[in-house]
């Protein structure tokens, strides 16, 4: 062979070798996006409320620690189209991968999710978490019932009475006509003669709207992400329950991420997880300063009158729960209640 073919066959051999090599770096690069998962994360609340909050968080988180393999898309303010009565199913049949769903909205599916709406039963945020924390393993377990694993969980500020008019007294609640977030509230405000309604945030602007509620329960977190302000400019604050909300994912796409991936979103959520329950330092005051910032008067607390009726009515709802609940939901209280300092 003389030299003008070895060197012909070199120069080929060099632009089959750098092509196999582009080639290479192509299928390494498709297999790297291939591996990439996308998990959608519904939540019908915005983002601007602590649940929404503890999404964008978690996002971050996992953004930080998954090394790339997966991307958290949180999509808040009911942009899913479903009500939190339905993101357990939408989860657990995988067409959605994640959820952030209020406890409360899910008492059809288990009594236990009424646990964190119980009337003052958890008045300070301590106690919230030390309720939470009794219950853990049975939230655990109901929610692997439903193809799904419990990742994070995220508290509300105490609930109050946004209402058109100032509630001054046993008469002023039997003029509401109010919104509650789950059927433990409406037996509540109903016992002390308020006409009241469980409806989702999602339905009550029409309701308002059309003059069929003219109060609702909630925090001044919910309240103020839904400008609540704009025409119920009183707020009464009760203490009446520190709700929760959790951050679940369907069990198979959870499953199919490799071990690696796991640790690294189970860290993510344990991180938000803390990052939630750190956040209710403070939250009511800065909730209370932007409510009067938008004219609201805000009776702290709530006027005996108002407060006496109300627990009354209490005592007789827990004790209803506690029968539908069983003997888990007993041993939880009592776990609960042992541990009160």
């Amino acid at each position: 062979m003389n030299m003008k073919m070895k060197k012909s066959l070199g120069v080929a051999m060099s632009k089959i070798t750098l092509a196999a090599a582009i080639a290479g770096f192509a299928g390494t690069s498709a297999y790297a996006q291939a591996q990439i998962s996308t998990w959608r994360l519904a939540n019908e609340y915005p983002a601007t409320s602590l649940p929404g909050e503890a999404d964008t968080h978690f996002a971050r988180l996992v953004a930080q620690k998954a090394a790339g393999k997966l991307v958290i898309e949180p999509v808040p303010d009911a942009k899913s189209g479903l009500k939190t009565r339905e993101q357990l199913a939408a989860v657990a049949s995988g067409t959605w991968a994640m959820a952030d769903s209020f406890a409360g909205a899910l008492g059809d599916e288990h009594p236990l999710f009424l646990l964190s709406s119980l009337p003052f039963l958890a008045v300070s945020t301590e106690d919230a978490r030390r309720l939470y924390e009794a219950a853990r393993p049975a939230y655990e377990k109901i929610f692997a019932s439903r193809n799904q694993k419990l990742l994070y969980v995220s508290p509300w500020p105490a609930s109050g009475i946004w209402s058109a008019t100032p509630v001054a007294d046993a008469a002023g609640l039997q003029s509401l006509k109010i919104r509650t977030y789950d059927k433990t509230g409406s037996e509540i405000f109903g016992r002390v003669g308020s006409a009241a309604q469980t409806i989702s945030f999602t339905d009550l602007p029409a309701r308002m709207a059309s003059g069929e509620i003219n109060a609702v329960l909630s925090s001044g977190d919910g309240g103020a992400a839904r400008r609540l302000w704009d025409t119920l400019k009183n707020f009464s604050e009760i203490n009446y329950a520190i709700p929760l909300s959790f951050g679940t994912v369907n069990l198979d796409a959870w499953n199919s991420l490799d071990p690696a991936t796991r640790a690294a979103v189970e860290a993510a959520g344990n991180g938000t997880s803390e990052r939630q329950w750190q956040a209710m330092r403070g939250r009511v005051a800065e909730n209370y300063a932007r409510m009067r910032q938008q004219g609201m008067n805000i009776a702290s607390p709530a006027p005996a009158a108002v407060m006496l009726p109300l627990k009354s009515a209490a005592t007789e709802t827990i004790a209803a729960w506690e029968k539908q609940a069983g003997e888990e939901g007993r041993a939880i209280l009592e776990v609960y209640r042992r541990t009160a300092r």
